[in-house]
């Protein structure tokens, strides 16, 4: 039984599982826009989540030069493989996706690392951490397989950022709820600016023009609306329950694996 959770553990900390959600928006991109599968930009997003996330989670450490034990030589040599993996797949991707690939890189880097005299980062910047990941997430696993598929970024590419921007936007106040006793009061995180009841009222109310956005996508498919509804519950569970006394699990795990079920139902209602 301790083997199976370090293993859990090991795949929720390494990242695994935030890299398999953000596949899976990518898989939804592919499916709403009509596109056949791309193993390239699918596996790049997969591998370059791991390597993003474990650099801004684990890059401190690495900084400061702190000792080693071997559950983090086991995530740094998994981040070592990603990067092969990106460089290699970043060279068979068209010029305009490694432009903007170079793009959100610089913004991955600038919300890790710390920078001028006051050792600031965007991470600390009190009030853009939620757009920034917000975007970030929106671009790569929206913008990116359509400029690489050549597609022309019209307004219903538009209506799909903002939806996936919007549920993002959610995902990260459940998480800021969540850690609400962990995090830095000079983060100024949104449940500390206004208190968790207020954010949960905020989810709520963002839950709405996600839903609603569905119907001003062209080329919908007819049981979306039902697939989307039954995120958009999950998703207000999700927020009624969330709490600072909450496991990290519930994070983690669960409320990450929300992009998840979403290309699940996605697939089996279609």
């Amino acid at each position: 039984m301790r083997f199976v959770r370090s293993i859990f553990d090991f795949y929720l900390h390494a990242s695994i599982h935030v890299a398999i959600a953000t596949w899976s928006l990518v898989c939804l991109t592919f499916h709403f826009s009509h596109l056949t599968f791309d193993w390239i930009i699918s596996s790049f997003v997969f591998f370059s989540t791991l390597l993003s996330y474990n650099f801004i989670k684990y890059s401190t450490i690495l900084i400061k030069n702190k000792s080693w034990n071997r559950y983090l030589t086991s995530i740094f040599i998994l981040s070592l493989i990603s990067i092969v993996f990106c460089v290699f797949l970043f060279f068979l991707l068209k010029p305009i996706t490694q432009f903007w690939i170079l793009v959100f890189a610089a913004l991955t880097f600038l919300y890790a690392i710390p920078i001028g005299k006051h050792r600031l980062n965007l991470r600390n910047i009190a009030g853009i951490k939620i757009y920034i990941v917000s975007i970030c997430w929106a671009g790569v696993t929206l913008l990116l397989p359509l400029l690489n598929a050549e597609v022309n970024l019209g307004i219903d590419v538009f209506y799909k950022f903002l939806q996936r921007f919007i549920l993002t936007l959610i995902l990260i106040l459940i998480f800021e709820i969540n850690d609400l006793k962990y995090d830095d009061i000079r983060l100024k995180t949104v449940p500390q600016s206004i208190g968790i009841n207020s954010t949960k009222k905020i989810i709520y109310l963002l839950c709405v023009p996600f839903f609603i956005l569905e119907f001003f996508k062209v080329g919908i498919y007819p049981n979306q609306w039902l697939v989307n509804l039954i995120l958009v519950l999950t998703i207000g569970l999700f927020t009624y329950f969330a709490n600072p006394n909450k496991s990290k699990y519930y994070t983690l795990f669960w409320v990450e694996a929300i992009p998840i079920l979403w290309l699940f139902l996605s697939l089996l209602l279609k």
